[in-house]
């Protein structure tokens, strides 16, 4: 029992750098959680969102951060992945459309990772910061692939023949981006390190114009908080 004690303490966090992924590591950590933090650098045309993730795993003190590269650009399929492909500009953004920036199985992809990972450090815990109420419609980010890939670690690693299982954590699943983000403000997150913008410059400021900027924008506008994003 104790071994199990000890390793319930360990988490995988999920670190995108990004809004939602920093507040997602402020939670694991507030519920008591020490924090492997786990980036991609995937060839993603944002590249300075892996600069903001190494300072926020630097300022809230995660116990170790890995930043794993895999090429996803190799075959692209996404916005984020092929420059033959634009990212959408001030679009209607409505969670219905999957739209181009979508980048196919990425977070089965993060989170085969992370289940690896976690399975090393004897963790049973891996957070990750989906949600499915103010976003841009990406089916991995949907509650029903969070079950379905629990169910899937569970059967794929050692944990189906010793009796256990991973807890997927989705903290972020049903709330509104002004929701997570006075959830941040809350746990002291800085969201001035954060970078969400799919196209930020080598400076990680904002172009202010495609979907991540306009769901973070009308978050803080809904949230009431001073939006400390820089935006060229």
């Amino acid at each position: 029992m104790s071994e199990i004690k000890l390793s319930s303490r360990k988490a995988v966090v999920l670190l995108s750098g990004g809004l939602d992924s920093a507040t997602c590591m402020a939670i694991a950590q507030a519920e008591g959680f020490e924090v492997y933090a786990l980036s991609f650098d995937y060839q993603q045309r944002h590249t300075s969102e892996l600069a903001a993730a190494r300072r926020i795993a630097a300022s809230m003190k995660a116990a170790v951060h890995q930043v794993m590269s895999i090429d996803l650009r190799c075959w692209g399929g996404s916005a984020l992945t092929s420059d033959e492909l634009a990212v959408p500009e001030n679009r209607e953004v409505d969670g219905q459309t999957v739209p181009v920036t979508y980048v196919p199985a990425r977070n089965l992809i993060f989170l085969s990772f992370a289940t690896a990972y976690a399975e090393v450090l004897d963790a049973r815990d891996i957070f990750i910061g989906v949600n499915s109420v103010d976003y841009s419609g990406y089916p991995d980010c949907r509650p029903a692939f969070i079950k379905a890939f629990a169910e899937a670690a569970r059967l794929g690693t050692c944990a189906c023949d010793k009796g256990w299982k991973f807890n997927i954590h989705t903290p972020l699943q049903n709330l509104s981006k002004a929701q997570i983000i006075q959830k941040g403000i809350e746990l002291g997150v800085d969201y001035s390190q954060t970078v969400s913008c799919y196209q930020a410059d080598a400076q990680g400021r904002a172009c202010g114009v495609c979907d991540s900027c306009l769901l973070r924008k009308a978050g803080f506008a809904a949230a009431g908080v001073s939006d400390p994003t820089s935006y060229r």
